[in-house]
């Protein structure tokens, strides 16, 4: 979007309880595609969140905490975006969004969708054309939402996978294609308009 938007474009970093190296690869990239960038540092603020959830004597669960990290960043982006007059830009590929690997209002709560037509291994030949180091490239996907977290083991099949099912209709371990189309089918919300009632 850089390209596109040369004078009126920003990359947010948003850690939430998140690695130091997240921060270090995405400014990396930032570097890479002369991009400005900021920081804001929501960990207290998911902190203080999740106080008053326990107080309403609600549990604490991962996905719902991961959940609430993407939504919280979401809700930083369209603050920005807001007071600069600005859209918010996703990184959803057409891989994640076929089986719905994205939270609900937050990392899928964007405004734009530019790599949505690609799937994850078309968005990586989109990263080396643009120069972006090959070591982040192909970097084990994660969302860094916990320790140890990778996409791949999340889904339960892998991208190279994923991608071959969605580009040609094939795949030879039976199990993976019954996962990514009740994933597909599970996600379907998702992907669609919120339903209103007509009369």
């Amino acid at each position: 979007m850089k390209r596109a938007f040369p004078k009126n474009s920003l990359g947010i970093l948003l850690p939430v309880d998140s690695l130091p190296e997240d921060a270090e690869d995405a400014l990396k990239v930032a570097r890479v595609l002369d991009l400005p960038t900021l920081t804001i540092d929501l960990s207290a603020t998911l902190a203080q969140f999740l106080q008053e959830m326990d107080k309403s004597g609600l549990s604490r669960e991962r996905m719902a905490i991961s959940n609430a990290k993407a939504r919280l960043r979401m809700t930083a982006l369209h603050y920005a975006a807001t007071l600069r007059h600005s859209l918010v830009i996703g990184t959803g590929n057409q891989s994640e969004l076929y089986v719905g690997y994205f939270t609900k209002y937050g990392d899928g709560g964007v405004d734009l969708l530019p790599l949505a037509c690609l799937v994850k291994e078309q968005v990586k030949e989109v990263a080396r054309y643009l120069g972006i180091p090959e070591e982040l490239v192909s970097r084990t996907p994660s969302a860094g939402l916990y320790p140890g977290q990778t996409d791949e083991k999340e889904m339960g099949f892998t991208y190279q996978q994923l991608d071959r099912y969605i580009l040609s209709g094939e795949i030879e371990d039976q199990a993976v294609k019954e996962k990514i189309d009740r994933m597909h089918r599970l996600s379907k919300h998702k992907r669609e308009a919120i339903p209103c009632p007509s009369f």
